[in-house]
C-alpha cells in the first residue's frame, strides 16, 4: 500500500495515473495548497521542500518527494513502464528528465502570468509564451513517427501528459500540434488515467481539443 499526498494538480496527476497503470494499492491524501496546507509539520516530515507530491510505501516505511522521482520509484518496484533494457531505459529517463526541466516549470510560468497574473507583466507573458510553443514543437516533432515519446507508453508519458491537459491554461490551440493532439487524446481514453486524474477529488472532465 502507498500513501499519497496530492492535490489536483499536473505534478500530482503524474503520480495517482501511475498508481492506477501499475495497479498498485494507495490512499489517497488530499494537501489542499490552496490553504497552504502543505506547510503543516507533519506534512514537512514526509516532503521538505513542501510540495506534492509526497509517497510513503507502508511495505518498508520509505518516503519520497519529487514526482519524477516517484514515478521511477513506482515503475521499478511495479516492473513495468520503465524498460529493463538499458538503453531503452535511458530514453524514457531523457524525457523525464526533458518534462522536469522543460514542460514543468516553463508552462508552470505560463500559468502564473498568463492565467493568473494577466497584464501585469508583458515580457513574462511573452517570453514564457514563446517557450511554451517552443516545447510543444519539440514534442509535436519526437512524437512525429513514434506512438509514445519513449516509443512504448512509460513514466515519461505520464510526467508529461497532466501538463498538456492545461493547454487551454496556456492558450495553446492543439491543432497546431497535430501530433501532440494525436498522443493527447490517445492517453485522455485510457481508462487508468480517467481514474487517475480525478484523483484526490473530481473538478472537472478532462479537457478535450
Amino acid at each position: 500500500m502507498i500513501d499519497l499526498y496530492t492535490w489536483t494538480t499536473p505534478n500530482g496527476r503524474k503520480v495517482s495515473i501511475a498508481l492506477e497503470e501499475l495497479g498498485i494499492p494507495y490512499a489517497a491524501h488530499p494537501v489542499d495548497i490552496s490553504k497552504d496546507e502543505q506547510f503543516k509539520p507533519e506534512f514537512l516530515k514526509i516532503s521538505p521542500n513542501n510540495r506534492i507530491p509526497a509517497i510513503v510505501d507502508r511495505e518498508n516505511g520509505f518516503s519520497l518527494m519529487e514526482s519524477g522521482a516517484i514515478l521511477l520509484y513506482l515503475a521499478e518496484k511495479a516492473g513495468r513502464l520503465l524498460p529493463t533494457d538499458r538503453l531503452k531505459r535511458f530514453r524514457v529517463v531523457e524525457w523525464l528528465m526533458w518534462q522536469m526541466g522543460g514542460i514543468g516549470p516553463m508552462l508552470g510560468q505560463v500559468h502564473h502570468f498568463v492565467r493568473y497574473n494577466k497584464g501585469k507583466a508583458p515580457y513574462a507573458e511573452e517570453r514564457y509564451l514563446k517557450e511554451a510553443h517552443r516545447l510543444y514543437g519539440v514534442l509535436d516533432k519526437r512524437l512525429a513517427d513514434r506512438e509514445f515519446v519513449a516509443d512504448e507508453y512509460s513514466v515519461a508519458d505520464i510526467a508529461i501528459w497532466p501538463w498538456i491537459s492545461r493547454f487551454e491554461w496556456q492558450t495553446i490551440d492543439l491543432n497546431q500540434y497535430p501530433n501532440v493532439k494525436r498522443w493527447y487524446t490517445t492517453i485522455a481514453q485510457r481508462p487508468a488515467v480517467q481514474r487517475g486524474y480525478d484523483v484526490p477529488q473530481k473538478v472537472g472532465d478532462i479537457p478535450m481539443p
